[in-house]
């Protein structure tokens, strides 16, 4: 009787650890954020690949569904971060498959200053960074279309936090997507006059009606490329 209560008590735990083991590993596979779920194409319907920082994690969904039926709108599965990071990810990112359109950003953390003092990407490297990024995307035959830097706010900032000069970073850019005759989807015109109303406080980051607003203007832009493809 025992050895039989022993029994069942054994397979009792095991069953407990197998079902806390299933749900770690189902845990461990759930995206962390909604933007990188992973997208099933519908087939016919353009490829558009997304690639940014946190601020275009927050506008993918909303542009999916904006463009829904109209565009299969994947985009890279993390936080694209710095040019000097997505330097070593970009051949991943674009994979093997074809892209028709690429709507991309770098420079919020290129911008952020790091302890001695200095950016995280000085302006030099970031222009050069950014003529490398560019032509590997060019060489998939996608047409790409490169988002400027949006609105930073003035400290104090939670995190604490400071940044170089948006305006800066944004005329390197142009200055590169202007050789390259990338057109330009200027998310900082478009946001700036409403920027106080749809930011988190003290943060660069936007409550949901920000990012929907940023989503209206990204899906336009990257439709307009579509329509004239």
């Amino acid at each position: 009787m025992k050895r039989r209560y022993l029994c069942v008590c054994s397979l009792s735990l095991w069953l407990v650890v197998s079902s806390v083991s299933v749900g770690q590993e189902v845990a461990k596979k759930k995206p962390s954020h909604p933007s990188l779920a992973p997208v099933t194409d519908v087939a016919g319907l353009p490829r558009v690949l997304l690639i940014g920082d946190s601020i275009s994690m927050g506008y993918t969904v909303p542009v999916q569904q904006r463009l829904a039926g109209k565009a299969n709108v994947h985009r890279i599965p993390a936080n694209g971060g710095p040019t000097s990071r997505s330097l070593a990810s970009i051949d991943n990112w674009l994979g093997k498959g074809k892209w028709d359109v690429i709507h991309f950003n770098w420079g919020i953390h290129d911008l952020k200053h790091m302890p001695d003092g200095k950016r995280q990407v000085e302006p030099a490297d970031y222009e050069k960074n950014l003529r490398a990024l560019v032509a590997k995307m060019k060489a998939t035959g996608a047409k790409l279309i490169w988002a400027s830097i949006t609105p930073i706010p003035d400290p104090p900032l939670k995190p604490e936090r400071t940044f170089g000069d948006v305006a800066e970073y944004n005329a390197i850019a142009a200055k590169v997507m202007k050789e390259n005759g990338i057109p330009i989807d200027d998310l900082n015109t478009w946001m700036t006059p409403r920027f106080k109303e749809l930011q988190t406080p003290q943060d660069l980051h936007y409550q949901p009606a920000g990012y929907d607003f940023l989503a209206e203007k990204v899906a336009a832009e990257i439709e307009k490329v579509i329509e004239a493809k």
